[in-house]
């Protein structure tokens, strides 16, 4: 078994991401409208330890996707750095950036849009067996698609199988294999199981964690379902509306939840011992991105809103094991699971 190495592997600083989404300069000039831009990610900061998972949560539109793809290289930030065991992966040379890309991969979302329909399976995993190793023989190469297929407890027989012939969950193993194919350390695991059943999600995650156990795989993990996420995380950041609203070790988080957007989406979850029980559904919805609000971009929705909130962009502050951006976050009542949520702060 290889062991967890307590040192970061990964370090987000500062990250942010602005897409230009202005009409044509004509249009804007017949118009006379300014240019627009919208901020998908904005000022995010974590730490991956080496072995371990971390997860990012959020209502879809919180930039999950988005910092993925900029930690795998697919995107260039608009500002921060990503680094990758003490490597800016922006500022590497091309034989850095080279060495990076052979360590971190991506498995995506949807198995049936990620391999290619045309191709057997030997080829969909043996090209990055190629790409990484040139000079590796044919016989060679297909001994290792053999091995990464038993790997991820399918057939070294399916290897000369087209994509349509497999199910959801076997098309995700296959994705899981030629992700392993480079021999990475750092994954980059965005809903890798959305697409499933429930009982294929749950030999998916077993498979990942079996995997993460023996090869000491380090995960960052985006999802919106929090079963998958206390299943799988270590530490878990919480992302509203482009921003990191709390941040901290799973446990931590599920017991004893800070910042009002966290409380609200532990509450909106299922619950094997919900039924019957009540609670406050969710208020209101995100945000357009493009005129994101004042101050905490959660006051519009948030039953704590001070005035304060509304005028000032909280920053990030202690609270016992988490970091967490609010400005009540020290007069908030007592997380109870199932509480109705009432204000208990004046305006």
């Amino acid at each position: 078994m290889v062991q967890n190495m307590s040192r970061a592997l990964v370090e987000v600083q500062g990250l942010g991401k602005r897409f230009d989404v202005s009409s044509p300069w004509l249009n804007r000039v017949l118009a006379r409208e300014p240019k627009r831009y919208l901020s998908a990610v904005e000022s995010v900061d974590f730490v991956i330890e080496k072995g371990t998972t971390f997860a990012l949560v959020g209502e879809s539109g919180s930039g999950k996707s988005t910092i993925a793809k900029m930690l795998v290289g697919l995107m260039p930030p608009s500002t921060g750095r990503v680094v990758i065991d003490g490597v800016d992966l922006m500022q590497a040379d091309a034989l850095e950036q080279n060495q990076l890309r052979r360590r971190i991969q991506m498995i995506f979302q949807d198995p049936y849009a990620s391999l290619n329909p045309r191709w057997r399976i030997d080829e969909i995993i043996g090209e990055p067996v190629l790409a990484f190793e040139p000079e590796i023989s044919r016989r060679d190469r297909s001994r290792r698609v053999a091995e990464l297929l038993e790997q991820v407890g399918l057939s070294a027989t399916d290897a000369h199988r087209y994509p349509h012939e497999f199910s959801g969950g076997q098309r995700q193993r296959i994705g899981i294999a030629r992700a392993l194919a480079s021999k990475p350390e750092l994954i980059v695991c965005d809903e890798p199981t959305s697409a499933l059943d429930v009982s294929v999600q749950a030999q998916v995650l077993n498979l990942m964690r079996d995997l993460q156990t023996e090869l000491g795989l380090t995960y960052l993990f985006i999802t919106h379902d929090l079963s998958v996420v206390r299943y799988m995380a270590d530490a878990i950041g919480v992302l509203y509306l482009g921003s990191l609203v709390e941040s901290a070790p799973a446990s931590s988080l599920f017991d004893t939840p800070q910042h009002p957007y966290t409380r609200m989406l532990l509450e909106a979850a299922p619950r094997l011992d919900g039924f019957g029980r009540q609670h406050q559904p969710p208020a209101g919805e995100i945000p357009d991105p493009i005129n994101r609000p004042s101050g905490c971009f959660y006051h519009p929705r948030c039953p704590f809103v001070t005035p304060k909130c509304a005028q000032e962009q909280p920053l990030q502050r202690s609270m016992g094991q988490a970091q967490v951006a609010c400005h009540e976050v020290e007069r908030l009542p007592v997380y109870h699971p199932g509480q109705v949520i009432e204000p208990s702060v004046s305006n």
